[in-house]
């Protein structure tokens, strides 16, 4: 049994063996090489009887876990989007679990609750959010820490469909919820996150997708139409998601011209802006939220790109009673004596868990020890970087860049079919050099380079651009020379 002082002998020896791995990452594999139900085998059946030594279980880290990771923060890894990490967030998470308290209301951790409500709002005034948003301010709004993005668009999608019956209920009592709920109807982009779409199977809902435009944004005219078309066949619009910084291409949705229309119909907007929000940071990136004053609730991802580890999902409201009239149970067992003074949030009922870890924490470190100065700086760096690599893909005229670069995301492919572009890809992680993945724009195959790791320098961009024009030459001279003229 781990007694205090062996604690603090391993604790040091662990934060060594951290600090190893994530200074020699790049020399790891960053792309497993197994097969499915590697594990299984190479572990006993059941737990042991007596307790195991601590270099014993070490050991199988290398040999059991390390050889089915793949490296997330290695700086060849370009995949899906960042998963940020960083010194001072992983301290402040080695402080949340020693601390171990569950924050589910403000008397189980005082701490926990009020620390989270300042980040929050120190987090909107970095990225000039409207101050309606802000807990400390005069309006009713507020933040909260979720685990997702996913989480928060189902959050506020349940808030609005309980909003949104009980305001036609008392217009129309003779129908029931159930009939109302019948009629609801959400929107959100053909390019938005498979999430949304999750959110509406489990609220119930119907949901109906608005077709994007040349450049993959949702633009006001296609609502409006689908917004007539539902409502002259008797359907009630309650919800759209729009989307900064979309998941295949970095697209941004005109909040300019679907807020205006969602407020003229009483629709609930939520933006989802759960890569893209951490470049708001940056003053040259904010003209991508114009238009964000007419949202109902706000969402992104410091655990994406704002060097606070997963997890931390961050969701403001202009009405915190959206959310909490809608999630409030109050059992004997969790009152306390300061819950009707006005001033007390529980954050037990702004989201689907009761408890919940002292994630603020992350974010108070990393403010503090990286300063918005620093974090600025970071999303630069990622941005040059992407621009970089755009640069190398353009003077290349076998290639082609499928979508504006904007931030971190270049999206590109090699003029041709689409299975070509499948090969290209398979051979890519097949020599698990490097790492990506791709999406689909309209009709075509498109291969996405992401700015990933808190690592990544030049040197690997341009390594990482060598080794796939070495795997196209030799793609295009194995055979598909003519489907590039296609």
């Amino acid at each position: 049994m781990m007694d205090s002082a062996e604690f603090r002998k391993r604790g040091k020896e662990m934060v060594d063996y951290m600090a190893d791995y994530l200074e020699e990452i790049e020399k790891r594999q960053v792309y497993p090489g197994v097969n499915p139900g590697y594990l299984r085998p190479m572990i006993p059946a059941s737990a042991p009887e007596d307790p195991e030594t601590f270099e014993d279980v070490m050991k199988d880290v290398e040999r059991v876990i390390m050889p089915g990771v793949t490296h997330w923060q290695s700086p060849y890894f370009f995949a899906y989007f960042p998963t940020a990490s960083s010194y001072p967030s992983l301290l402040a998470d080695m402080l949340c679990g020693a601390i171990g308290c569950l924050g589910f209301s403000w008397t189980a951790s005082p701490a926990c609750t009020e620390l989270e409500i300042v980040m929050l709002d120190w987090l909107a005034k970095m990225i000039h959010l409207p101050k309606e948003f802000l807990a400390g301010g005069d309006g009713d709004g507020g933040g909260v820490i979720q685990g997702t993005a996913s989480e928060a668009c189902l959050m506020v999608m349940l808030a609005a469909r309980t909003k949104v019956i009980q305001q036609l209920h008392l217009k129309h009592p003779e129908l029931s919820r159930g009939e109302i709920m019948d009629k609801l109807v959400g929107y959100f982009s053909d390019q938005a996150h498979s999430s949304v779409e999750k959110a509406g199977l489990i609220a119930g809902v119907k949901m109906r997708t608005i077709p994007s435009d040349e450049k993959f944004a949702a633009r006001g005219p296609a609502l409006r139409k689908a917004l007539e078309e539902d409502k002259a066949a008797g359907l009630v619009p309650f919800f759209f998601c729009a989307t900064l910084g979309t998941t295949p291409s970095c697209a941004f949705d005109n909040l300019l011209e679907l807020g205006p229309i969602c407020k003229e119909e009483n629709i609930w907007l939520h933006i989802d802006a759960a890569y893209a929000g951490s470049a708001f940071v940056c003053p040259e990136f904010r003209h991508f939220m114009k238009g964000v004053e007419f949202a109902n609730s706000y969402n992104f991802n410091p655990h994406k790109w704002l060097l606070v580890n997963f997890d931390c999902s961050t969701l403001w409201v202009k009405e915190r009673t959206d959310l909490t009239d809608a999630f409030k149970l109050n059992p004997v067992y969790l009152q306390h004596n300061h819950q009707e003074c006005g001033l007390i949030t529980d954050y037990r009922h702004w989201q689907i868990p009761q408890g919940r870890r002292f994630r603020s924490l992350k974010l108070w470190f990393v403010f503090r020890l990286y300063g918005v100065k620093g974090l600025q700086e970071f999303i630069r760096k990622h941005v040059r970087l992407a621009h970089e690599f755009e640069d190398l893909v353009r003077q290349d005229e076998r290639f082609e860049i499928s979508a504006d670069v904007t931030l971190g995301l270049v999206c590109f492919r090699l003029k041709g079919s689409n299975e070509l572009n499948k090969t290209l890809l398979e051979n890519i992680n097949q020599t698990k050099k490097i790492h990506i993945v791709p999406c689909k724009l309209r009709d075509k195959f498109v291969l996405r380079f992401v700015i990933c790791a808190r690592t990544t320098e030049s040197h690997h961009v341009q390594f990482a651009w060598k080794h796939i024009k070495e795997l196209a030459v030799e793609l295009l001279n194995g055979g598909y020379q003519t489907q590039i003229r296609n």
